[in-house]
């Protein structure tokens, strides 16, 4: 009877802890002192990682399309399928 107790069938999928990664590595950026404190006020304190990430990848994208290492927006755009372009 003791046996029926602790035998209990093990699933086959794996166990998932916590959230997805997100890909991302911690890198320090050093920052004027006042400016946490005006990304504070326009995103809070909660939002201020985001707000930088999201800053920096536009700021990338931007010296990117520059450079020419990626078509700009009227590039791409123009080099779209026919079919493609109208469905936007």
């Amino acid at each position: 009877m003791g046996a029926k107790l602790t035998h209990f069938p093990i699933s086959d999928s794996p166990k998932r802890m916590g959230r997805p990664p997100l890909n991302v590595k911690a890198t320090v950026v050093r920052l004027p002192a006042s400016v946490p404190d005006r990304i504070d006020a326009l995103v809070g304190k909660q939002k201020r990682a985001k707000f930088i990430r999201d800053a920096v990848l536009r700021e990338l994208e931007l010296r990117e399309r520059e450079a020419g290492l990626i078509a700009s927006e009227d590039e791409a755009a123009s080099t779209k399928p026919a079919d493609a372009a109208t469905k936007d």
